[in-house]
């Protein structure tokens, strides 16, 4: 039976500041396919199922701390910001590889729309990031999300706030290892791109007169396209191993 409702509320409150940030930036969630009806109950029913876990935690600092409560508030918002920010930046920076991807092998075909967001995107990057998203979904990284979560209860404890200096020590250790790992996958395609126009640079010194810029983009679209055919599981496979070191890093 619930002695005190109103800091019952309180409680749940704060725990949904802290979660319904997390799930407001997280990947997937957080996309414009979703609708916002599924991310608030989504929130909610997350909030409901880790209140009575972390309860000896969350309600004694929501109790009688009167204006207080708007800060702590702030502060949970925060906090599970930055936690939702570290997974959605895994996935931007898998944008980004892709769109260098497409540059380098000069498929710049019209963009197309999105299949995460609202934004035209081109199709080999559609393809690219929702295929890595897939991948994420299929290892359960919610779960992993969500146990994060849990487990910030103990790191950052509600009530005290938040440190902006290790908020952004944790965002930039997350672009730093996010960014390395995208340099990894689109690795080939930098050395195949470079070796292609040096190549190019080359013929066309010898043979000015000949419009090699059209004869040359369908060789290194199909060179570039068969490429990411030989290379895609292994992208994969990297970028899913990745996403741990990124979490570690966080």
């Amino acid at each position: 039976m619930i002695t005190d409702p109103e800091g019952t509320v309180l409680a749940l409150f704060a725990a949904f500041c802290r979660i319904g940030a997390c799930i407001m930036l997280m990947p997937g969630f957080s996309s414009a396919r979703v609708a916002a009806q599924v991310r608030l109950f989504t929130a909610i029913a997350i909030s409901m199922a880790i209140l009575p876990l972390m309860w000896n935690d969350i309600y004694p600092q929501v109790t009688g701390k009167g204006h207080t409560y708007i800060y702590l508030i702030a502060s949970e918002a925060v906090i599970g910001g930055v936690i939702g920010l570290v997974a959605r930046y895994y996935i931007l920076g898998l944008q980004f590889a892709g769109s260098v991807i497409t540059m380098l092998i000069g498929f710049n075909a019209p963009p197309a729309q999105d299949v995460l967001e609202d934004s035209a995107e081109n199709q080999l990057t559609n393809l690219i990031s929702f295929g890595g998203l897939m991948v994420l979904f299929m290892m359960d990284f919610h779960h992993v999300i969500f146990d994060a979560i849990f487990d910030s209860y103990q790191v950052m404890p509600i009530g005290r706030g938040f440190d902006p200096q290790g908020v952004l020590i944790t965002l930039t250790n997350s672009l730093e290892t996010t960014f390395m790992i995208m340099m990894r996958l689109a690795s080939p395609f930098l050395i195949y791109g470079l070796l292609f126009n040096v190549a190019l640079g080359m013929v066309n010194k010898l043979a000015p007169q000949i419009p090699l810029y059209f004869i040359s983009t369908p060789y290194i679209i199909i060179g570039g396209i068969f490429l990411y055919y030989l290379s895609a599981a292994a992208m994969l496979k990297i970028f899913a191993n990745g996403f741990a070191l990124v979490m570690q890093a966080g």
